[in-house]
């Protein structure tokens, strides 16, 4: 671990490995103690993800060590937990197969990549036990080889293998008093969770409730493992960014920063997808929050005198990063641009000199939005005390976003609105997607922002509170100039 937190460290001398011949073999490190059970016993003989060379080495205890987090984490005696991973997908009507990447909380518990999988969790004991499709001998032709229930038990230390067919009537055998199943709503997303379900679950007591809310405070506090693999994506990611920024100069499109990018972490951090779409938005582009999506997809060519917002990360072991950086297309600063930059700077540093357990997150998103409206005003953007300029509500107009959010197996990682909490109603504040007091082994972004989006500037105007304390000459001149804005 401390060979990837100096730097990136070489793969064969993880302390996760031991050699044998010159190859790499895995030395499982402590895990949870007898109190895990079986699966304790299932764990030690687990299998280690690796990209080789230089990446990370994952033992596959992980995903033993999260069922037992999670169990506990449940609060109760006994029951079933029955989860279900992601399903085999096609491009609308034809046979083009959609490149599989499995949803987060099956990956989480159990580490399959394997597409129409179930798990099942005994919470008395603690056993696991992995479902996977029978596929036809025609499987090997044309997608390899077909490994055995033993091989899949022992690589992905679980109690047992059983095929998809046989979920029934195991469930059936084991009579749960409770069968737990994945439901209720994401409050990023606001779309509900898709529970685990086969033929006859009728007949059963089925929670819907218990499963995420305990899933969701499982996964929001990340064991060192998982820290250790948020650093590896982050690092390879940042390496990138800098890459990046080598080789950005005027005359480029913006989508061949996103190759830069999208090379850097598959060659040297094994990265086959990023974390969420690249965003790569230059000049009026980057103060389009989500741009490089479908309708616009990095595609302006850079100029001269333009910023560009890179908002890029990789996916490592289905872990996510994100990373921002803001900068001059042609590496120099001009006076409003360097302004604006330290604003967001001063911020960005302000927070993470204050996070610590025990702080709360709302707090650090004002603390924010302060120091940049402080700075808009030393810039003659805005104008008056600063307090009522905060008191205003501007500090949202120029910050529309949340400070950060979670990071995990999601860019946007679950957990930020605990049961009881409730979504603010002013702007800025409303699109917080944490809103919780830290706590230790928490991890999230710190990635403040200030843009001058011309809609935004104008429905401010529009509002005598805040349009007083507006140079709207100034204001409308860089939103309507292209000037865009920046986040780090």
């Amino acid at each position: 671990a401390a060979a990837h937190r100096a730097g990136m460290g070489a793969g064969r001398n993880h302390p996760l490995l031991a050699t044998r011949g010159g190859e790499p073999v895995l030395r499982v490190r402590g895990g949870m103690g007898a109190s895990m059970s079986t699966d304790a016993g299932a764990a030690k003989a687990a299998d280690v993800y690796w990209q080789g060379g230089e990446t990370l080495p994952i033992s596959r205890q992980l995903h033993a060590d999260n069922r037992h987090r999670l169990v506990k984490n449940m609060g109760v005696e006994e029951g079933l937990v029955l989860v279900q991973g992601g399903t085999h997908n096609h491009r609308a009507d034809t046979d083009h197969e959609i490149l599989f990447r499995q949803e987060s909380n099956f990956h989480y518990l159990f580490g399959v990549p394997m597409e129409d999988c179930y798990g099942a969790i005994d919470v008395k004991t603690g056993e696991s036990t992995l479902f996977v499709p029978h596929l036809p001998d025609s499987y090997r032709v044309w997608f390899g080889s077909i490994p055995s229930k033993e091989e899949l038990r022992s690589k992905y230390a679980v109690d047992r293998v059983m095929y998809t067919e046989e979920l029934a009537g195991f469930v059936k055998s084991f009579d749960p008093k409770v069968l737990y199943v994945y439901g209720g709503v994401n409050s990023d997303s606001g779309l509900s969770g898709t529970g685990a379900t086969f033929e006859g679950i009728s007949a059963y007591r089925v929670d819907t409730g218990l499963l995420r809310a305990a899933l969701e405070e499982t996964r929001v506090v990340k064991s060192p493992q998982e820290i250790e693999i948020l650093r590896f994506a982050n690092k390879v990611s940042s390496a990138a960014h800098k890459e990046v920024m080598r080789q950005c100069k005027p005359g480029m499109m913006e989508y061949q920063l996103e190759a830069i990018f999208c090379h850097h972490v598959y060659m040297h951090g094994g990265m086959r997808l990023l974390a969420y779409s690249a965003i790569c938005g230059s000049g009026p582009n980057s103060a389009v929050l989500h741009y490089g999506h479908g309708g616009a997809p990095n595609d302006r060519q850079m100029g001269e005198g333009d910023l560009v917002l890179n908002d890029m990360g990789g996916e490592y072991y289905c872990y996510a990063s994100d990373i921002t950086c803001t900068y001059p297309v042609n590496g120099k600063f001009s006076e409003t641009q360097s302004a604006v930059y330290e604003a967001v700077l001063e911020a960005k540093d302000s927070v993470n000199s204050l996070v610590k357990p025990g702080v709360s997150w709302v707090e650090m998103h004002e603390t924010a939005e302060r120091i940049i409206a402080k700075h808009l005003i030393g810039m003659k953007l805005l104008k008056g005390e600063l307090s009522d300029v905060v008191a205003s509500g501007l500090p949202a107009v120029f910050m529309p976003h949340g400070l950060g959010h979670n990071l995990g197996l999601e860019t946007h990682d679950v957990g930020g609105y605990p049961k009881g909490s409730i979504r603010a109603e002013r702007p800025g504040l409303r699109s917080l997607r944490n809103v919780r007091v830290l706590k230790e082994g928490m991890v999230l972004t710190n990635e403040p922002g200030c843009y001058f989006i011309e809609s935004e500037i104008e429905r401010a105007l529009a509002d005598d509170r805040m349009a007083q304390h507006m140079d709207a000459e100034k204001l409308l001149e860089l939103a309507r100039g292209g000037f865009g804005g920046g986040r780090l």
